[in-house]
């Protein structure tokens, strides 16, 4: 493409999303679900202003998507401090477990009973377990609520919930070889995967809390804010090194951030990068779903019974897990744990590619993720505003 091109590409993702995030507003919807509704209707599928080889991975539109969820999930990071994720370990690691456990069990039975054999109804099982912390992230964002323990609970779980999804994804991958899988690798993958969180997670907020006055030695007065998004790319960049999504790391970057005492300014100074690049991400994510492979009556059939079975194993899961925050809490954390997003998107690439799934099979497992995009949102913003206006305690 000519660089004339990419930019009126850039300039159509960019005012749709901030007219489908408007018109969502103005419907007291989150933003977020207009933007990811306009990338479907800009998308290949509708009036076909995105062409499909536009968004595939390593193109500048997949590139400025994953630096938008990236920025997100740092910003994210930045409101969540060390102390109040220790205080909620115990719910989030119930949380994150079981939001993984009951989805998977549900996923694999549904698709052994559709015809798949054991090896592959896993890999269609995977696509069912991880959480999309970015679409939750920026509900909550959008709603002011990060700091309520709910939130809390939902971000801790995130990262919980990445780590065992990306190693059940080792699991059902090796298997579709036929030769099996070595567990001692495994191990190994898990054992990197929580060495990394515990050590830069609990090291990096240590130092930062004991000393951050060197963020403002260089000359430039925006150092701190350079500084700590070098730190954020480069964390992105070391996770995926352990197996994780680069978002985790840039969550951890976020989270050893928020100890400085410049965390209020980095806040307000990150404000401007997020109204500029998280849209494309959310644009993007809803543009990648070819409506045509649901054009009959036995694919929506097949997406209802498929959507359905994502939303209550994970909202079990998570309410189950949360139960100590009483059973309205429990519901927030459950539905905040609903969304796949880009993670069933990614996954279902890899079945794709690996002969996993045939195309309608894709594309179903792309409009669940979508879907349980979609649905979140304005549910889990009722419930929070249910809880706030019954005066009950946050937690």
């Amino acid at each position: 493409m000519h660089a004339a091109d990419i930019l009126l590409t850039l300039f159509i993702v960019f005012l749709a999303a901030q007219i489908g995030g408007e018109i969502a507003q103005r419907l007291k919807l989150p933003g977020v679900v207009g933007e990811i509704a306009a990338g479907a209707i800009i998308g290949p599928s509708v009036l076909g202003w995105l062409k499909p080889e536009e968004i595939l991975p390593g193109t500048p539109l997949d590139v400025l998507a994953e630096i938008g969820v990236v920025l997100l999930l740092f910003s994210v990071g930045l409101e969540t401090r060390l102390e109040d994720l220790k205080r909620v370990g115990k719910s989030a690691f119930l949380v994150g477990l079981l939001g993984v456990i009951v989805p998977f069990g549900m996923g694999s039975l549904w698709a052994h009973g559709s015809g798949f054999d054991w090896s592959k109804s896993l890999f269609v099982a995977a696509a069912f377990v991880a959480t999309s912390a970015g679409i939750t992230a920026r509900v909550l964002q959008e709603l002011g609520v990060l700091q309520r323990t709910e939130s809390k609970v939902i971000l801790g779980a995130a990262v919980i919930d990445d780590i065992l999804a990306m190693l059940l994804l080792g699991v059902v991958t090796s298997l579709q070889g036929g030769d099996g899988f070595n567990p001692m690798h495994l191990l190994m993958v898990l054992a990197g995967a929580i060495g990394f969180i515990a050590v830069i997670g609990f090291g990096g907020a240590r130092i930062m809390r004991w000393n951050s006055s060197w963020l403002d030695r260089p000359s430039n007065p925006q150092s701190p804010l350079l500084i700590v998004l070098a730190l954020c790319l480069g964390l992105a960049y070391v996770s995926t090194l352990f197996g994780l999504a680069a978002i985790i790391g840039a969550f951890l970057a976020g989270m050893i951030a928020s100890e400085t005492r410049q965390q209020h300014t980095l806040e307000k100074q990150t404000q401007p990068l997020l109204a500029l690049l998280t849209p494309f991400f959310f644009v993007i994510t809803g543009s990648k779903i070819d409506l045509q492979q649901l054009a009959s009556g036995e694919a929506l059939w097949m997406l209802a019974v498929v959507t359905a079975i994502a939303i209550v194993s994970k909202l079990l899961g998570g309410y189950l897990g949360a139960l100590s925050l009483g059973q309205r809490g429990a519901a927030i954390v459950g539905f905040g744990m609903v969304p796949r997003g880009e993670v069933g998107v990614v996954i279902a690439s890899l079945g794709l590619a690996a002969g996993v799934f045939n195309d309608r099979t894709y594309a179903i497992i792309v409009a669940m993720s979508l879907l349980t995009a979609m649905v979140t949102p304005p549910v889990l913003a009722v419930l929070l505003k249910r809880q706030e206006k019954a005066g009950l305690p946050e937690g």
